[in-house]
């Protein structure tokens, strides 16, 4: 437990985050930076970029509502204080992102109608599987669909979204690349606490692994439906724009179809919740294909 607290103390992370990553930034990104003008000045682009931009605040909501509602059902002190910094993490992730809608040209007072017009009705019911654990007070159950799944879920599309705008929106990839440090910490919490209180509640095992296939079925939707439906890709080739020849687990992305990035997401979401669960004791479930 010592080395435990010492790793994921609040003073721990004041030196990594805000006094670290992040210092001297303004909503995550660097002062003066702004949405590049193609998104500005292309409706395909900037709607492509509005909706995905959407998905990211819902998902961070949920793990907002996540993290603070497991606070009080955490077992020791050291969890209840690293979940503290988790949740102010997530909050700044929400505002962050909500920032970057506004910066897109929503107007505040069409927020809400935007997200709840936008946000994917599967990305919504993998949200719902996780929050009904933490509304139960299942910690062991929260911690692992909110650290392991969410964020393992997370710190992959925010590595694919930075590979995708590193050198072509750098505002947008200096705002990715903060969230990317955090999402590392929030899994490395998840492998690094439920271990043990798996081994101490064995019984725990069976529900925890039916949520794990039942959110990863909700998210592979999610991505379905993103990539299958995105017009950008086609719009960027229209225009003659080509796309940045950065590299996302070894591949290439602009020379990927959106059916081929798919897949390689989700591959490296799945190969990674079976590894990480498989360190808990836990036995990954395979989800169906949408």
């Amino acid at each position: 437990m010592a080395d435990f607290l010492s790793g994921y103390s609040i003073q721990n992370w004041l030196e990594s985050c805000p006094q670290g990553y992040l210092d001297g930034t303004v909503y995550g990104h660097q002062p003066g930076e702004t949405e590049i003008e193609l998104l500005a000045t292309n409706a395909v682009l900037r709607e492509d970029a509005v909706r995905s931009t959407v998905q990211l605040v819902v998902g961070e909501r949920c793990a907002l509502a996540a993290s603070s509602g497991l606070i009080n059902a955490a077992p020791d002190e050291a969890s209840k204080r690293f979940l503290a910094t988790q949740t102010l993490d997530e909050a700044r992730h929400v505002e962050i992102f909500t920032q970057r809608l506004f910066d897109l040209g929503v107007r505040k007072s069409e927020l809400e109608s935007t997200i709840h017009d936008l946000a994917n009705p599967n990305l919504v019911k993998f949200a719902e599987v996780l929050l009904e654990r933490v509304d139960q007070g299942d910690f062991v159950a929260g911690v692992v669909g909110q650290n392991i799944v969410l964020e393992g879920m997370a710190f992959s599309v925010f590595e694919m979204m930075y590979a995708m705008n590193d050198g072509v929106n750098p505002k947008f990839a200096h705002t990715l690349a903060g969230t990317i440090a955090d999402e590392r910490r929030h899994v490395g919490f998840g492998e690094n606490r439920i271990g043990s209180l798996i081994k101490e509640h064995p019984e725990e095992r069976p529900a925890i692994e039916r949520m794990q296939k039942d959110m990863s079925y909700f998210m592979l939707a999610t991505f379905a439906d993103a990539f299958r439906n995105n017009a950008a890709v086609a719009e960027l080739e229209r225009i003659g724009q080509e796309r940045s020849h950065t590299r996302f687990r070894g591949a290439d992305l602009a020379v990927m179809a959106p059916e081929e990035m798919e897949s390689l997401l989700a591959d490296t979401v799945l190969k990674e919740f079976k590894v990480r669960l498989g360190r808990l004791g836990l036995e990954y479930q395979t989800p169906a294909r949408p």
